[in-house]
């Protein structure tokens, strides 16, 4: 168990999703006599669920502030809505129409940062209002109609990457070096991980790195070649890559940047955030306009693969990304929560769904599933909290008391 704990690099209580994960794919793939991990399936599964995954990356920021978002769906519904109207009916180009779609998110989200953070309508309210509002606008402007959206939007939403080069690989290469790319990459970051290890005096075994990588490997590599094998049309889709920088990008922004940490600081403790001199309404502000930026982006990904925009889109959307985000590791109360954790909490949920659908059950016995399982999920957070284990705040405050001889290093921490 140790030597598990090494090599996974944390305590494994962080990765139950990611073994729940395989073991769900493994028992989909046997129990479906091999359809689950198919080049097709699998391009079909990432492409169409593009547009709930990139919800969750925002919605996980807004649920650890302390707060949560109702009217996402209905945001992405409008905006879709909006960006093919402006196409189809006032001849906008293509990428006018995006744009526009954008700003439109981009204005929403303001709108709604503005009653949480300026006028202290709590977020819950407030996005209700504007799931209502929006969802009556979708009907309203569409008279209930779906309108095509340009054909250029499909590789958004449905388009693969193309081929490209010597025929002697024997597979998709623009896939073939995007697996490159991904490994490289994990081999640099794993090296530049120890380096920063040992340099703080802390023991990071050579062979732990090496199996580390050998595991990651193993994986990086199945996908890019179930993803790059198949037949054209089913190497690895603009989506899936639209969504992967998406999480690089926010990842950087939520671990790696002051206002990321601000991010957690006030869902952690807003009192405390605000005496440290986070300006606490300014981070509910920009949580909640990047939300509905995401939603728009989604809007437009789910419309570019439906090639057009009906009144009934987005419904229900908000809860696929709130269950993504808690079955991901989020705490109900704010504070914790990761954009790598909601990803692989969105991936159950996909695979719950496309595996269920291929063993032929029924849609009404799909939700009951997926209620069991995020229920589960959140007891398993309520029950760790019970048992007095410490959350990240907690974790991260113990050790900056530790080394600091007072609070002025917290509070400077926070500035910084």
């Amino acid at each position: 168990m140790r030597t598990l704990k090494q090599i996974l690099g944390g305590n494994l209580q962080q990765y139950t999703m990611v073994l729940a994960l395989i073991a769900l794919i493994a028992v989909f793939h046997f129990t479906t006599d091999g359809r689950m991990l198919t080049p097709s399936n699998l391009q079909n599964l990432i492409a169409g669920n593009a547009y709930v995954l990139v919800l969750a990356i925002g919605m996980v920021m807004v649920i650890v502030v302390g707060h949560i978002d109702l009217s996402v769906g209905s945001v992405a519904g409008f905006v879709g809505m909006a960006t093919a109207i402006s196409a189809s009916q006032y001849n906008f180009p293509w990428w006018a129409a995006l744009l526009v779609g954008l700003l439109i998110g981009i204005i929403v989200g303001c709108w709604h940062g503005f009653w949480l953070a300026k006028m202290g309508i709590p977020g819950f309210i407030t996005t209700l209002a504007g799931m209502m509002i929006f969802r009556g606008l979708v009907i309203w402007v569409s008279q209930s109609i779906s309108k095509p959206v340009p054909s250029e939007f499909q590789i958004f939403g449905a388009g693969y990457l193309p081929e490209w080069g010597p025929a002697f690989t024997g597979m998709n290469n623009s896939t073939l070096l995007l697996g490159i790319l991904a490994l490289a990459w994990f081999v640099y970051a794993e090296v530049h991980r120890r380096q920063a290890a040992l340099k703080r005096g802390v023991q990071s075994p050579l062979w732990v790195m090496l199996v580390r990588l050998g595991l990651m490997a193993i994986v990086i590599g199945t996908v890019t070649w179930l993803f790059g094998s198949g037949r054209p049309g089913t190497s690895f889709p603009i989506p899936g890559v639209i969504l992967v920088v998406l999480v690089i990008i926010y990842h950087v922004i939520t671990q790696r940047t002051r206002f990321g940490r601000h991010i957690y600081a006030v869902g952690g403790n807003r009192a405390a955030a605000a005496l440290s001199g986070v300006n606490t309404n300014k981070i509910y502000f920009l949580v909640m306009a990047n939300m509905s930026f995401l939603a728009a982006i989604a809007g437009i990904l789910f419309v570019g693969r439906a090639t057009a925009a009906g009144p009934s889109d987005g419904t229900m959307w908000e809860l696929d990304a709130i269950a993504a985000v808690f079955i991901g590791g989020a705490a109900v109360s704010g504070g914790i929560g990761t954009v790598v954790g909601s990803m692989i909490g969105g991936l159950v949920m996909a695979v719950l769904n496309n595996g269920l659908m291929l063993m032929g059950v029924g849609a009404d016995q799909t939700q009951v599933i997926k209620g069991l399982v995020l229920l589960a999920a959140v007891a398993f957070d309520v029950r760790n909290k019970n048992a007095g284990r410490p959350s990240l705040i907690g974790n991260l405050l113990r050790r900056k008391d530790a080394t600091a001889p007072g609070k002025a290093e917290p509070e400077a921490a926070l500035k910084a």
